[in-house]
Order: structure tokens, then C-alpha cells, then sequence
């Protein structure tokens, strides 16, 4: 069971899946994958990194005019810090039986290499992924594996209700799983 969330930049998607996420640990369920909040300092946007669902372990994604050959704006995606934590948090989702969250599936995840090797792998397991998609994906092979999935855009006007209608149908369909 697939359940995605997408919907424009800056519009609350995180914030909808952290909600989700919180409901579900507060509840005992197992969790893997990982998140990616932004970092900010004095206000400002600096970067992202990425936290670990299970472990809290945490590492840089991307920061902004970090030395890095690989950019996605005006960030340096910092490939072999944020490849290390990818790797172990998805190998992690792979072997446990564990409710599989990944904030988000975008143009800098996808610059990590080990990142959608893992993440097709994830998409093939019989498992329930709550899943951030950037609303500009574009990969077809990724696209292909989420036809089925419930799709929850997030626009001003629902989300501050959209995590209690995503917890719902979660709800729903973890008592048949």
C-alpha cells in the first residue's frame, strides 16, 4: 500500500508527513526511512538534511553554496555525507517489516546515487509506504511503481486536515495488514 503526498513547493507537504509519521510511532508502529527537513539559520533557508526515521541519525543533504560539483539550484547536494545515511536507511526499510516513510522523492534525492536503486527496490515490497513525491517528478520508472497508490495533494485550503484524512485511511488499512 502506497500512500503519496505532492502538491507544490513551500505548501506543507512535510509538515503533513511528519504529523503522519508522529501519529504512527506515538501508536508503536515500526518506521523506516527517512525525512528531509530544511535547515535554517537567522531566518534563512540554508540546506536540508536528512534524518532517519528509526535511528534519529542525521546528515547533510544539501547546502547552500556548499563545494559540491553536484547542484540542484543553488545548492551543493553533498553526495558522499548523504549517500551513507540513504544506504543504511533503506537497506534498514528492506530487511525489517516496518512502515516505510520517505520525505521526499525529488531532484536531490535522486542526485544521491544509491538513492533510487533502493528506493525501486522499497517501491516493490509488500509493505506500507507513506511517501513525499516533488509535484515534478518526472521519473517514469519511479511513476509507473505509484499508478496505484493513493495520491493526497496538499493545497492551502486541506492541509490542516490532511493528516487526520491520511491517519484515517492508514488506520483502515493497517487493521487488514
Amino acid at each position: 500500500m502506497n500512500i503519496v503526498i505532492t502538491g507544490r513547493p513551500g505548501v506543507g507537504k512535510s509538515t503533513v508527513f511528519l504529523r503522519v509519521i508522529t501519529h504512527l510511532k506515538e501508536r508503536g508502529e515500526v518506521l523506516t526511512g527517512f525525512r528531509t527537513p530544511e535547515v535554517r539559520e537567522g531566518g534563512i533557508r540554508v540546506g536540508f538534511k536528512i534524518v532517519d526515521l528509526n535511528t534519529g541519525e542525521e546528515a547533510w543533504l544539501a547546502k547552500r553554496n556548499a563545494d559540491s560539483t553536484v547542484r540542484v539550484g543553488s545548492y551543493g547536494v553533498l553526495v558522499s555525507e548523504a549517500s551513507e545515511l540513504i544506504r543504511k536507511s533503506l537497506e534498514t526499510a528492506l530487511k525489517t517489516r516496518s512502515i516505510v516513510g520517505i520525505d521526499e522523492i525529488g531532484p536531490m534525492e535522486l542526485k544521491i546515487p544509491v538513492f533510487k536503486p533502493l528506493l525501486l527496490r522499497i517501491l516493490e515490497k509488500e509493505t506500507v509506504k507513506i511517501l513525499v513525491v516533488h509535484e515534478r517528478l518526472s521519473d517514469k520508472e519511479i511513476l509507473s511503481r505509484l499508478e496505484n497508490a493513493a495520491w493526497y495533494e496538499i493545497t492551502e485550503s486541506n492541509r490542516d486536515k490532511a493528516p487526520s484524512t491520511i491517519i484515517e485511511e492508514l488506520e483502515k488499512r493497517l487493521r487488514n495488514y
